[in-house]
């Protein structure tokens, strides 16, 4: 069944069902190489696939606002963002290479089929030459595989999984936002300065390959200064209650509760441990403590006074004092009225990134584009100096540690940023065993069929 989702741009259509295979519209170049859906009137279409239902609708709410605000950017609309501050000059606000930029949208559902059907319907219907969007690791696996099947750009939204540019890494596919070794390699230091290095740890994991990635990053960073895992229990992404996952964390003998959830499952168990006491409880003669390796400021809302003083790890945050955060926060700010997150944040800078790369290579062709992002070294986008790495497509940039704040100034003033990591602490080798190892590797890019 069709489901339709008004937008700006007027009723797109979304959710359309996945068929067997790809069918899909291409364009014969003069060089004679098939490019699909290559741009050849006064405007080019982009995709954004973003979760507007299920338990990360909120990150995907905002992810659209960026996706309009960057478009509007780009076609020459409001104050230009961040396109000021970008290092790279060459985005002139006519559009991409002088293409208008228009765009559909589809609905992810937070589940990886429904993401995929999304895309492919955007491919083969509204001609879509780049996808970007998601909330969910497994969403952005599962499209990134699509479109490197389909010969198109893949830039990813917000995913943290290992994976993603690990042992699923696709050379269609790019990712700006941070992953899960990086949370960990951030966090860690903190924790054992905050907490100290004889902890032991009790994980309650989002069943999926973000929370396995998460996990595993957090609880090796974690034991190699110390701390001991006792559990680690897997919780489906469907959950809502907690409860029952909370209780035995009593009994366990563990004095921290790392919480490898986003998003509403986030929200709801941090809810329920701080329902169960365990934030009033001393175990092993030491207070207890939750963490949270990765949140956002939505989540913050969501958690309300339960994420006070919870520490964790973001991507970007809108109280940064560069110029690009800067002119970001006020763009989205003047046009929404609140200051955005860092998935708003991580998928404007897509936009504008895949944008720059096509201007730059004089070619909507993946293959070109790819090549313009790869170890491409850019700053003014927010977070300071950043590299597209070209062996894995991963972008290495400062992680910032957060925690919950003791007494907000405002709804929106809820986190405070406690250390930025540099780049260099949280960087690994394209081979790490945690991304699959010396088998990993990206393929060979795809112009299309």
């Amino acid at each position: 069944m069709t489901k339709f989702t008004p937008t700006r741009r007027g009723v797109l259509k979304t959710g359309v069902a996945a068929g067997a295979g790809l069918a899909l519209p291409t364009i014969f170049t003069s060089s004679a190489h098939a490019v699909t859906n290559e741009p050849t009137g006064s405007s080019v279409t982009l995709g954004f696939n973003v979760p507007q239902t299920g338990p990360y609708a909120d990150e995907g709410a905002d992810e659209l606002r960026a996706y309009e605000l960057a478009v509007e950017h780009l076609n020459g609309g409001g104050d230009g963002g961040m396109l000021n501050t970008f290092s790279s000059k060459v985005l002139d606000g006519t559009g991409i290479m002088g293409k208008k930029v228009e765009y559909v949208t589809g609905d992810t559902q937070t589940k990886s089929d429904a993401a995929r059907a999304s895309a492919k319907s955007m491919i083969e219907k509204d001609g879509a030459i780049m996808i970007t969007g998601g909330s969910s690791s497994g969403v952005a696996i599962a499209v990134q595989g699509l479109c490197q099947e389909a010969g198109v750009i893949f830039m990813a939204g917000l995913t943290h999984s290992n994976d993603t540019t690990g042992k699923d890494r696709k050379a269609n596919g790019f990712r700006h936002f941070f992953n899960g070794y990086m949370s960990g390699a951030a966090l860690a230091p903190v924790l054992k300065n905050l907490y100290g290095d004889d902890r032991k740890a009790y994980h309650l994991t989002a069943d999926y390959t973000w929370g396995w990635t998460q996990q595993e990053s957090i609880a090796a960073a974690t034991e190699a200064l110390g701390w001991e895992t006792v559990n680690n229990v897997l919780t489906p992404l469907a959950s809502t209650d907690f409860s029952s996952y909370i209780a035995p964390v009593l009994n366990s003998g563990a004095d921290v509760l790392v919480l490898n959830h986003y998003g509403g499952n986030m929200v709801n168990s941090l809810t329920n441990a701080v329902q169960f006491g365990l934030r009033e409880k001393e175990v092993n003669g030491k207070n207890f403590e939750i963490v949270v390796p990765l949140f956002s400021r939505l989540m913050a809302r969501g958690a309300g006074e339960n994420i006070k003083n919870i520490v964790g790890s973001t991507n970007w945050h809108w109280s940064l004092q560069d110029e690009g955060s800067k002119a970001f926060v006020k763009s989205f700010g003047e046009k929404y009225g609140f200051p955005p997150s860092q998935a708003a944040h991580t998928c404007y800078v897509q936009t504008l990134l895949y944008a720059d790369a096509v201007t730059r290579a004089g070619s909507f062709a993946p293959c070109d584009v790819a090549a313009a992002l790869e170890g491409f070294e850019f700053d003014g986008l927010g977070n300071g100096k950043t590299l597209y790495r070209a062996e894995d497509h991963q972008c290495f940039k400062d992680v910032l540690v957060v925690k919950g704040k003791e007494n907000p100034q405002s709804e929106f003033d809820l986190l405070e940023v406690v250390e930025v990591t540099p780049a260099a602490q949280v960087t690994y080798p394209p081979n790490h065993p945690m991304f699959g190892g010396d088998e990993a590797s990206l393929g060979e890019c795809n112009n299309g069929a």
